[in-house]
């Protein structure tokens, strides 16, 4: 882990746990969560957390901030999403993604554990499905 960039660096007062390749560094915030997540050069879900959570597509909601790196999101009705660093994310559960290029990808995420998409008001699993007239 490269300690000389404070995005990477071992972080205090946090849980850490390593899952799928991903580092995770997790603070409690009231009922919330505030969770640094590396994703390292090469991670894909589809590949590396599918056979963990055993969905095909990730349902959990990521909210927060892009800090560093670039994520590719595809969602399972074909839309893309292209995510470069800095940005603020707001990705809907119903999709695979993977880091782009040679840096890992630092993601900023709050959540509600299991009642995030609800508590955020999202939807279930992305869809551009429209409403009957």
């Amino acid at each position: 882990m490269n300690t000389s960039d404070p995005l990477l660096a071992p972080m205090q007062n946090t849980e850490c746990r390593e899952v799928g390749g991903l580092q995770l560094d997790i603070a409690r915030a009231g009922n919330s969560r505030v969770k640094r997540i590396i994703y390292p050069p090469g991670f894909r879900w589809s590949t590396h957390m599918k056979p963990i959570v055993g969905t095909n597509l990730c349902m959990h909601a990521h909210v927060g901030f892009l800090a560093h790196g670039q994520i590719h999101v595809e969602y399972g009705d074909g839309c893309t999403v292209e995510l470069v660093a800095p940005q603020a994310i707001a990705i809907e559960p119903g999709h695979d993604a993977w880091v782009i290029g040679d840096a890992s990808a630092v993601v900023i995420e709050f959540d509600f554990e299991g009642e995030t998409v609800e508590r955020l008001g999202m939807p279930q699993q992305h869809s551009h499905a429209t409403a009957a007239p």
